[in-house]
């Protein structure tokens, strides 16, 4: 049987109030009669079980997600997917709020962070836009004991204790071999829409992509990026202009404008067969897939990484380690034949 506070306290010849004191850091107690307890907890072996007794303390932990305030179907289905945490907030003891920053915005992200830093939050989730200042940000409010995770897009190099998101160079081979294997014996040039390359998982798609396709694929030639910042209208707009170019044989959108590629496709498209790989199933993506004008989608479940990123920061707040294997977010391959 595992030891219990009762065996700590007869172990060392004390109260169970003692025992609580000194397991919870509290004053009160000599420091003759904190190393006898502290003695009996290692002897016995007991490791106390946080979670039981945040629940029996009625804990709550207030908890914030800070996204980018753009209007791309991804970001609305991962609003959704905190307010559905939002709606099992009760049952799991979490108070959850969402802030909005202007998206690809260093100095916006900056400022939320310095405002939380003042609030004392139990953990912080946030899609990060890579820049030195966010970095150091987030640093500061690790070293002061603040859990941090990244979702979506990560902060290599800093201090963050943990990110959400799939494996983003991995996403970019994986549609440049897509990509290269349904195109075939053909030469020709491929156009890719990204957001913005602030974000480190656009520029790791990218990485990954370019490696594979001059790597495997030299027949095929990738165009400069065009940088739609997620945003219907301008992705449209680049994405009419460059098809233009007789020349587009595939396009790989590595971000989250899909809506307006999906437009321009329909438009400037209908008299040549264009491979087209993109990002995240929605429902546009979705019926772009059934209608053939998306060949494949690249998807990544949001509302795992939602759950992932509170289960992280409920965690560190506890002091508790993480399972890794339950965290890692798997990427999903979808045709118009798979679809869920």
């Amino acid at each position: 049987m595992r030891p219990t506070v009762h065996d700590i306290a007869a172990a060392a010849g004390v109260s169970l109030a003692t025992v609580d004191r000194v397991l919870n850091q509290r004053p009160g107690v000599r420091q003759v009669t904190r190393e006898k307890v502290e003695t009996a907890i290692r002897e016995l072996g007991y490791v106390r079980d946080v979670a039981a007794a945040n629940l029996a303390k009625g804990r709550t932990y207030p908890l914030v997600f800070i996204l980018p305030a753009s209007d791309n179907s991804f970001m609305h289905g991962l609003n959704a997917e905190i307010r559905q945490a939002i709606v099992r907030s009760s049952a799991e003891r979490t108070d959850i709020r969402t802030i909005e920053v202007p998206a690809f915005d260093p100095a916006a992200l900056v400022a939320v962070l310095e405002g939380l830093s003042r609030e004392k939050p139990c953990g912080i989730a946030l899609v990060a836009t890579d820049a030195p200042e966010v970095r150091a940000a987030v640093d500061r409010l690790v070293r002061e004991r603040f859990p941090i995770v990244t979702l979506v897009s990560d902060l290599t190099g800093s201090l963050r204790h943990h990110y959400a998101g799939v494996d983003n160079i991995a996403a970019g081979r994986t549609a440049a071999r897509l990509l290269g294997r349904f195109l075939g014996p053909r030469k020709g040039e491929i156009a890719v829409l990204a957001g913005s390359m602030l974000v480190r998982d656009h520029r790791e798609r990218l990485e990954g992509f370019t490696a594979v396709m001059a790597e495997e694929f030299p027949d095929l030639a990738i165009l400069p990026v065009l940088e739609g910042r997620d945003d219907p209208e301008v992705a449209h707009r680049l994405v009419a202009d460059a098809l233009g170019n007789a020349g587009i044989i595939g396009v790989y959108s590595l971000g989250a404008g899909n809506r307006g590629l999906i437009r321009a496709l329909k438009e400037k498209a209908v008299d040549r067969v264009l491979t087209v790989i993109a990002h995240e199933l929605t429902v546009h993506t979705r019926a772009a897939l059934i209608d053939n004008t998306i060949d494949a989608i690249l998807n990544q479940d949001a509302g795992h990484e939602v759950r992932s990123a509170i289960r992280v920061l409920k965690a560190k707040a506890d002091g508790l380690a993480v399972i890794e294997a339950q965290e890692r977010i798997r990427l999903d391959i979808f045709l118009k034949d798979n679809l869920p």
